[in-house]
């Protein structure tokens, strides 16, 4: 009886693990072509040469130069001919399917011939884009420290101290770290007095106030290498005693701390706005080499021909592209060879592989270009009164779903495109991301963009009493006035998105 139960449950034990179900899954798996075409359109055209540049290092079948002549064209009819007389051949042609290069279309067509390229002015000069050197920021601090006399030993701390300045001149790391960083890099054991002795002569050095701990240290440094007046002292006392009511615009307590009036703190202020926050700027903006100054390179160009707008893709930098003669040689000296080694075989493999990443790299790049106009055409007819007007205010509302709809494209390849692109107007150059923006209605039920909104917020900010600026609640006022009903927490959500600080940071004397 037992043995009896315990088969009969071992075999609905057997039956379960047994047990098979046939299910359908839907994927979306993209291809390595579609992979690369996504990457390429992230790109912004300042990077693009550098892009196909290592494309042309790594593949060898893909070559700089003119259209690749019906080169192609050329091997499908010879293998038609061959195909005939040739059986065996063809065959073995097929086996490695190398035939797929010789269909219909022919040749690959050069990225730069197609319809987006000619509407950029087609063979526009090729014009390499300038770059700035010359001695950074750190290596004139680091000049500076060389000319000092200076022991090995103290010669480290200081260049360790240099290497720790941020490019906003701040020392924002904590001088024990430093202690730590020197003892474990360069094998120096130190206090941090010793490092604090050093980091008083950095901060004698240019620009001034460079090495501060904070701006607070910094202001102190800058007004401690003016020559000494009146007003210069009491900016010292206020900045090094006061900086809390300085800081947070307390201009009653100030003037009661200082024992000045109005007009004379105002004078002691001005003196405290004449320096630099930021030293490390001061460098970069005087020389020009504080670091390698970053370019703006266009990827659109707008155009206005007397009220007709054209726009330009740019592709300049980039070098034309196409599939590589010698692979053509190599690939007929393989058909003269009647019989096949291993070795022959692999190589016709490899060159199939390199041939298939040329192409799809040149057709990804071209796909790039047609993709980008189509998305950056359908944006100009979007937003056609601002391109003509240069007018914030005609700024329609416009999400990624709305050029995504118009496009017939994926919103994550509106997105793409709109990353990092920039187009040139004859009112500026904008970020592509610029043009969007969500929306509004006003009190006759009208959407407007919230960017539109943004515009008349500012000018109401710049308009007020400087003496006496607006609350947020004053300026929803004047914006219902203007008929933007919005609430004082929108206010304050597109005034932090201006960077305009509130009201009592914005006052003056």
């Amino acid at each position: 009886m037992i043995q009896s139960h315990f088969f009969s449950n071992f075999g609905v034990y057997i039956t379960y693990m047994l047990r098979q179900r046939l299910a359908q899954k839907l994927q979306q798996k993209l291809s390595p072509q579609q992979i690369q075409l996504m990457k390429l359109l992230q790109i912004p055209t300042a990077n693009l040469e550098q892009r196909i540049e290592e494309e042309l290092e790594a593949n060898p079948a893909l070559e700089e130069g003119d259209a690749i002549d019906n080169v192609l064209d050329e091997l499908d009819d010879e293998m038609e001919e061959r195909g005939k007389d040739e059986d065996v051949e063809t065959e073995s042609l097929e086996e490695y399917g190398v035939e797929d290069y010789f269909d219909d279309e022919g040749d690959y067509p050069d990225y730069k011939t197609s319809d987006g390229y000619a509407n950029s002015g087609g063979d526009s000069e090729h014009t390499d884009i300038p770059f700035s050197v010359g001695v950074t920021f750190h290596e004139f601090l680091l000049k500076q420290l060389g000319i000092k006399e200076l022991d090995d030993e103290s010669y480290l701390i200081g260049s360790q101290i240099i290497g720790s300045i941020g490019d906003d001149g701040y020392l924002r790391r904590e001088l024990i770290n430093i202690v730590d960083d020197l003892a474990f890099a360069q094998n120096i054991t130190t206090t941090e007095e010793e490092v604090e002795e050093m980091l008083e002569l950095v901060q004698t050095f240019d620009p001034p106030g460079v090495g501060a701990r904070d701006l607070q240290e910094c202001l102190l440094l800058q007004l401690d290498r003016k020559d000494s007046n009146p007003l210069i002292r009491k900016a010292q006392v206020m900045i090094k005693n006061y900086f809390d009511q300085f800081a947070k615009k307390h201009y009653s307590k100030l003037e009661n701390a200082l024992d000045l009036g109005s007009d004379e703190l105002k004078s002691v202020i001005d003196e405290v706005l004449k320096l630099n926050p930021k030293p490390g700027s001061s460098y970069s903006e005087s020389q020009g080499s504080a670091k390698v100054n970053r370019y703006i390179i266009p990827d659109f160009t707008i155009k206005n021909n007397e009220g007709e707008l054209e726009l330009l893709l740019n592709m300049r930098n980039a070098p034309d592209l196409k599939v590589s003669k010698s692979f053509k040689d190599m690939y007929e000296g393989y058909k003269a060879s009647k019989e096949k080694s291993t070795d022959q075989k692999n190589a016709i493999l490899f060159i199939k592989q390199k041939m298939d990443a040329a192409k799809w790299f040149i057709d990804a790049i071209r796909q790039r270009q047609q993709t980008m106009m189509l998305t950056m055409r359908t944006i100009l007819d979007y937003q056609i009164n601002f391109f003509l007007t240069g007018d914030e205010t005609q700024l329609r509302p416009m999400i990624l779903k709305d050029i995504a709809n118009e496009t017939g494209l994926d919103i994550s390849t509106v997105s793409r495109v709109a990353n990092s692109k920039y187009v040139q107007t004859e009112f500026g150059i904008y970020l592509l991301k610029y043009f969007f923006s969500e929306s509004m209605q006003n009190e006759d039920g009208d959407e407007v963009s919230t960017r539109e909104i943004k515009a008349i917020l500012q000018e109401v900010i710049g308009a007020e009493n400087k003496k006496k600026p607006l609350s947020d609640q004053k300026l929803m006022e004047k914006l219902k006035d203007k008929g933007y009903i919005i609430a004082r927490r929108t206010v304050a959500k597109y005034r932090e998105q201006l960077n305009i600080p509130v009201a009592r940071l914005r006052k003056e004397l």
